[in-house]
């Protein structure tokens, strides 16, 4: 299994920008997506999660500027951003719990993290 994200990039203060992430291999079922974000010397934090069913979960920080959405058949989640600032600038990181085909547990996932950058 391999999520591949897309969309990063550089944006200036206020703008928007559009993150993807796409999970493709043996794929049974996907239970939660979602987007993580690592700023220089920082901790990765949670962005936003997103349920199989569709519900979700958002950072207090980003609550109100970024929405995140998904598309099951296309075992696809979106990263809507709004209002960017500067102290958004990081790279981020789609994540998943994967059910392969064959397996009776979830595994988790990571993609290879997009850079973003908020910058005049």
């Amino acid at each position: 299994v391999q999520l591949q994200a897309s969309g990063g990039g550089l944006v200036q203060p206020g703008g928007s920008l559009v993150l993807s992430c796409a999970a493709s291999g043996s794929i049974f079922s996907i239970r939660d997506m979602g987007w993580y974000r690592q700023a220089p010397g920082k901790q990765r934090e949670l962005v936003a999660a997103i349920t199989s069913g569709g519900s979700t979960n958002y950072a207090d920080s980003m609550r109100g500027r970024f929405t995140v959405s998904r598309d099951n058949a296309k075992n696809t989640v979106y990263l809507q951003m709004n209002s960017l600032n500067p102290e958004d600038t990081a790279v981020y990181y789609c994540h998943a719990y994967v059910k392969r085909y064959s397996f009776t547990y979830t595994t988790e996932y990571w993609g290879q993290g997009t850079l973003v950058t908020v910058s005049s």
